[in-house]
């Protein structure tokens, strides 16, 4: 499915997310993170996000956000043009559209597995078979120093929307649920771990450490190299699960991958 028009925005997003979807790409390749690395996965990417993590790895979903618009209808005519079995539903943030619901359920009708891949802000009530959530830390905030864009004009809003733990304990208790957690370095930890406690105190059912997943910072092999194993030894020392970037490391950082 070829999308490449611009849009103007979140704001338009979430008008138009009441009969179409923002789509910015649409691709089967192999799930790269988190418990099902590996599977043959059709992914949908949507445009439009309401956080601005500064190393977003997917740049035309959030700080520029480009796509086309779809029904579902047209969604799911495409996802069947691949021989794979399971749908990551990902973004940008996938959740801030409306439509996004209407999608999940017509996967569902039609026996895929769904993933999505969402940041833990926003409640919803959909069929969601794992809910991959990346609860975003402080380090992800764009400062003036850190911003694409270099005017740090997001970083207030960004921080002031990264969190929700009442949401995340939502995710945890409706769905089978990771929390993915992109680590920039040691200094992470206590962050993360301050927040696991806060989500299992929240939360009705347990949240164990194995769904707690590690992840390197990186969008390419050579920030890779630099992190992964300084990463793997952090969830070696606090008994977490260490997730690859698998797509990264086979393809490097090309769209569609």
């Amino acid at each position: 499915m070829p999308v490449a028009s611009d849009t103007d925005g979140l704001d338009e997003a979430v008008e138009r997310s009441a009969d179409a979807l923002p789509i910015n790409e649409l691709f089967c390749s192999l799930q790269g993170e988190g418990q099902l690395a590996g599977v043959p996965s059709v992914f949908v990417r949507t445009s439009g996000c309401n956080l601005r993590c500064w190393f977003c790895d997917s740049y035309h979903t959030s700080w520029e956000p480009t796509g086309d618009w779809y029904g579902v209808d047209d969604i799911v005519t495409a996802v069947a043009e691949y021989d794979a079995d399971h749908v990551v539903l990902t973004g940008g943030e996938p959740l801030v559209h409306e439509k996004s619901v209407d999608l999940l359920e017509a996967l569902a009708d039609r026996g895929y597995h769904t993933t999505v891949e969402t940041n833990g802000t926003i409640p919803v009530d959909a069929p969601i078979d794992l809910a991959s959530v990346s609860p975003k830390l402080e380090s992800s905030t764009p400062t003036p120093e850190r911003d694409p864009k270099g005017d740090g004009e997001w970083a207030k809003r960004h921080e002031d929307r990264r969190l929700d733990v009442d949401v995340l304990a939502g995710f945890v208790e409706r769905y089978d649920t990771q929390l993915k957690f992109v680590v920039t370095g040691p200094e992470d930890m206590a962050e993360i771990e301050a927040l696991v406690d806060d989500v299992r105190g929240a939360a009705d059912v347990p949240v164990p450490d194995e769904a707690v997943l590690l992840m390197p910072e990186g969008q390419t092999r050579d920030q890779l190299d630099e992190s992964r194993r300084v990463v793997a030894d952090l969830a070696l020392e606090y008994g977490y699960r260490y997730t690859p970037r698998l797509h990264v490391d086979l393809w490097n950082d090309a769209p569609g991958t």
